[in-house]
């Protein structure tokens, strides 16, 4: 199994200044340079103290500098509020100065806040998302770019410069509902998947995902899908439960809710013949989070790797000490020695 870390810089309450949050972060992500993670994947968010990463290509240079052994995701670069062909330098900037350590992730994006602030109109994202991502990999692809499409034109246009990593990073995209994995498969791309969902649904979405592209004519082998999951580890169960819950609660008030666009799926149980919809914090901790003890992370973690074919894990742990714990008593369990398979690029 492989292991990265979705990396927010939330400032809750702003309790602390937000230096300090910077400089937490980049200490959890030396941690992760000299451990045996794969990546820290960066989040980028605007306009809310949820996580304050305006640019994660700017934060992945300064990461870059500070790490050797790390590659640098982005998780994502929210490709529906950029010009393209701005985006497509800025990557392949940051992969040459890195001298191609760039995993390029991209997503629309879901906050109404940033879209109206942006203006960018919300009924267009989905469409301009997908033609900014298609536009990206066509300038890095030809040595000169003319493009007709719905929202940008360009006529014979050099794009510099061209990635490191030959022909290009890496790309995933998110999917976070079934007609965004669905679009992964039909073009190609690889998907990523979100920290949200329930643990049967990743399964379902990864799965469609691969009968996607194997219908559309593109090869499903040595596909990496990263499966963000929000992680609480502690040394008693009581303690675990109570991180998660208070991660849960944090998640809920300030990002997954109706107010961004991201109302949480109503799961109903049936209690003594009556349909009941189930609290939005225990839904997490029922089926979303990894949490527990590190013998009980461990556990869940052996039962994923069979029920939702985990096999790339992106961790985004709820506290610092869950983070600090699940490195040195649960990550070692999974790491192998052999080399790691060749990435998929599209």
């Amino acid at each position: 199994m492989k292991f990265g870390v979705l990396q927010f810089f939330s400032w809750p309450q702003r309790r602390n200044t937000l230096q300090t949050v910077y400089e937490r972060a980049m200490y959890r992500i030396d941690v992760m340079d000299k451990s045996g993670y794969d990546a820290v994947w960066l989040a980028e968010h605007h306009f809310t103290d949820y996580s304050v990463c305006p640019s994660v290509h700017l934060m992945g240079m300064h990461v870059a500098n500070k790490t050797q052994n790390l590659r640098i995701g982005t998780a994502v670069s929210l490709a529906a509020m950029y010009h393209p062909l701005r985006l497509a330098e800025e990557v392949a900037l940051l992969d040459v100065l890195t001298e191609g350590r760039v995993n390029w992730g991209a997503g629309r994006g879901f906050d109404p806040v940033e879209f109206k602030t942006f203006g960018v109109p919300f009924p267009e994202s989905k469409e301009r998302f997908r033609e900014a991502v298609d536009i990206v990999l066509a300038a890095w692809n030809n040595e000169r770019l003319t493009w007709k499409g719905k929202f940008w034109q360009f006529d014979d246009v050099e794009v510099l410069p061209k990635p490191h990593q030959d022909p290009h990073p890496p790309v995933w995209v998110a999917g976070g509902s079934a007609d965004s994995v669905e679009w992964a498969g039909q073009q190609g791309y690889t998907v990523m998947l979100g920290p949200h969902a329930e643990f049967p649904q990743i399964a379902e979405h990864r799965n469609n995902f691969l009968k996607t592209l194997v219908a559309h004519g593109h090869s499903a082998e040595n596909r990496e899908i990263p499966m963000a999951r929000l992680i609480a580890v502690a040394d008693t169960e009581s303690e675990a439960e109570q991180i998660a819950r208070q991660g849960a609660k944090w998640i809920v008030a300030t990002y997954k809710n109706e107010s961004k666009g991201m109302a949480n799926p109503v799961k109903t149980i049936e209690v003594d013949g009556e349909t009941q919809e189930v609290d939005p914090i225990d839904r997490y901790l029922e089926d979303s989070i990894i949490w527990g003890t590190p013998e009980r992370v461990i556990e869940t973690m052996r039962r994923l790797e069979v029920e939702m074919h985990l096999d790339y894990l992106m961790c985004a742990p709820l506290s610092h000490s869950s983070f600090m714990m699940f490195t040195e008593k649960v990550m070692p369990h999974f790491l192998q020695s052999e080399s790691p398979r060749v990435r998929q690029a599209v």
